[in-house]
């Protein structure tokens, strides 16, 4: 009986934790928005030198890494539609069957999955530091938020970093597909481009970018949510490390999922 019990009260305590954590995150949110709206009125105000400091960190220091996996993928969806729509003589849609996915779809995941990589562990290990080495409750012994010192800046520098990044990662995906879709399909890689701002849509960009924003908030609150609530020292940092990438990709995987059902309905 005892061994029945305890998995249902098992499920009942992992639920109501991850309730908490949820409820938390959605304050991390809220006070993040206040402080950045209003902060200035009350001293504690967001410094643009930190949000361009964390600008640098989430955006420009990823361009590389972002450039190599979006001209791969790039190339792989060139391959794999000119093969599928090759069966059925269909080969003049690979230019726009591509352009759509891209854009609507593996421009914003990809770009997600980098950030959440890099940043969302580095949110959460630099803020399981400070929690570990009691940093945290010094700034709020000497006067300083610790939300709007620590995870204000760090949203609103994902917020602009990465729509930008997923743009770019658009463009280098297209140009991907277009060098190697240029040879098969016996068309300049120009025409090929050109074609493609043909035949692209402003609700095309507008879909990927709409989904990077919250991919942003959702990697920047499950980083610094995941960081301030570390215990155990050393390894705790690097246990909430572990869990802050997983979360975060999952929950950029479940959230484009939602997306994709209700905005292709």
């Amino acid at each position: 009986m005892d061994a029945l019990l305890r998995i249902p009260e098992q499920v009942g305590r992992r639920t109501v934790a991850a309730l908490g954590e949820l409820g938390y995150a959605g304050m991390l949110l809220v006070e993040s928005v206040w402080f950045t709206l209003t902060g200035w009125r009350h001293g504690q105000p967001v410094r643009l030198r930190m949000i361009a400091e964390q600008m640098r960190q989430v955006g420009i220091d990823a361009i590389p890494i972002v450039s190599l996996l979006s001209l791969t993928i790039g190339v792989m969806l060139g391959i794999q539609f000119i093969a599928a729509l090759g069966e059925f003589g269909a080969e003049s849609q690979v230019v726009i069957a591509a352009a759509k996915s891209i854009t609507r779809e593996f421009g914003a995941l990809i770009t997600g999955i980098v950030v959440a990589g890099r940043s969302g562990s580095a949110f959460a290990a630099r803020l399981g530091s400070m929690v570990v080495s009691q940093e945290v409750d010094a700034l709020a012994v000497i006067g300083i938020e610790p939300v709007r010192y620590l995870v204000a800046p760090a949203l609103v520098a994902m917020w602009i970093m990465m729509p930008t990044l997923t743009v770019f990662s658009d463009v280098v995906a297209i140009l991907g597909a277009g060098l190697y879709c240029s040879g098969p399909l016996d068309v300049s890689l120009t025409t090929y481009l050109h074609t493609t701002l043909q035949q692209l849509e402003p609700r095309d960009i507008w879909e990927g970018v709409s989904k990077s924003v919250v991919f942003a908030t959702l990697i920047t609150l499950v980083g610094t949510a995941t960081g301030f609530g570390v215990t155990g020292g050393a390894e705790g940092v690097g246990r909430a490390t572990t869990k802050a990438v997983v979360r975060a990709i999952t929950a950029i995987v479940i959230a484009d999922m939602l997306f994709s059902f209700f905005l292709n309905r």
